[in-house]
């Protein structure tokens, strides 16, 4: 193509250039942000109480569990105790001449076999006696069925404490039942 040909096209059927974007406005003049939509006001959606619902079921059902698992453990010591056919000493501060299948009668037990051994050594704990002794075996015999004795003590606590537990748990489940109750019914009535 010669210089004259492109000298032929008219001015209008130029490829034109693009325009430069406009210069940005002034800082002092910078537009507005755009105003937020409007939204008309309403109540927030209510949650939904299942789940309040649930969580007091949830909340029972373990104390209820509690309560059985603290019964159980409580008879099975019991039991394990009367089958060993235990009597408290006569000469015990308290329940003398009772069968052992308690907490109380298996502690005033341990207390008076300790006061026995306590007798047979002079006053002297197991460590305390020589290595040969011969009262040692007494004593350390009497520390063994003490030892025994306080950890039924100590089982039946637990157990009680078990139950104990699963009664507050069941409570609060129920509670907790009553305000799930009481909110359903307060979000039933209608708004002032």
């Amino acid at each position: 193509m010669s210089s004259d040909e492109t000298s032929d096209v008219p001015p209008g059927d130029a490829d034109p250039s693009p325009a430069p974007p406009p210069p940005p406005p002034p800082p002092d003049e910078a537009p507005a942000p755009a105003p937020a939509p409007v939204v008309p006001s309403s109540s927030p959606r209510p949650r939904s109480l299942t789940s309040l619902k649930v969580l007091s079921w949830v909340v029972i059902a373990a104390g209820v569990v509690l309560i059985v698992a603290g019964g159980v453990t409580w008879f099975v010591v019991r039991d394990q105790l009367a089958d060993e056919k235990i009597t408290v000493s006569e000469d015990a501060d308290h329940f003398a001449g009772d069968d052992v299948n308690g907490p109380l009668t298996a502690y005033s037990e341990a207390e008076t076999i300790n006061h026995h051994a306590l007798e047979a050594s002079g006053g002297k704990t197991y460590a305390e006696l020589e290595q040969d002794d011969p009262v040692r075996q007494t004593v350390m015999t009497a520390s063994f069925l003490r030892a025994s004795l306080f950890t039924s003590v100590v089982s039946f606590g637990v157990a009680a404490f078990a139950a104990g537990v699963g009664v507050l748990m069941v409570i609060i489940g129920f509670v907790l039942l009553k305000v799930t109750s009481a909110l359903g019914v307060l979000r039933a009535q209608p708004s002032p």
